[in-house]
């Protein structure tokens, strides 16, 4: 459920003390401490109504609510674990008001190194078997 806890985004392997830079150019809407980790928002103008915003974290953010950024300026640097990944990792999301959406769909498909990912049933079954075996 949308309210509910999860994980929304994806996480980019990283280690602590690397900088952090904006996907895409926009107004930093968030820079500051939830949950004792550091996060840091931009909101993407011309993207809709409500325009798309950028979360990343845990950063530790060296830009302040109301900066305007550029695509690939750095905003932060990534704060140290504990991570819930094996190893440092940046969680990037992206969302649309309140819906979480897929961030990776910002990038080119150049930049992603293989096609997208696809839910298969696991019964075997072809198009409109149900996705979860009875």
């Amino acid at each position: 459920m949308p309210w509910a806890a999860g994980h929304r985004g994806v996480d980019l392997i990283a280690r602590a003390g690397q900088p952090v830079r904006a996907a895409a150019p926009g107004t930093v809407s968030f820079a500051g401490t939830v949950a004792g980790r550091g996060v840091v928002a931009v909101q993407h103008p011309g993207t809709g109504e409500p325009p798309l915003r950028t979360t990343y974290e845990p950063v530790e953010a060296v830009v302040k609510e109301g900066d305007r950024v550029a695509a690939g300026q750095v905003i932060g640097t990534l704060q140290a674990g504990p991570f819930h990944c094996s190893g440092g990792c940046l969680h990037w999301g992206l969302l649309r008001g309140r819906v979480y959406l897929d961030p990776l769909s910002l990038l080119p498909p150049w930049m992603l190194r293989r096609p997208p990912s696809r839910l298969l049933p696991l019964s075997g079954g072809g198009p409109g078997a149900p996705l979860v075996s009875p």
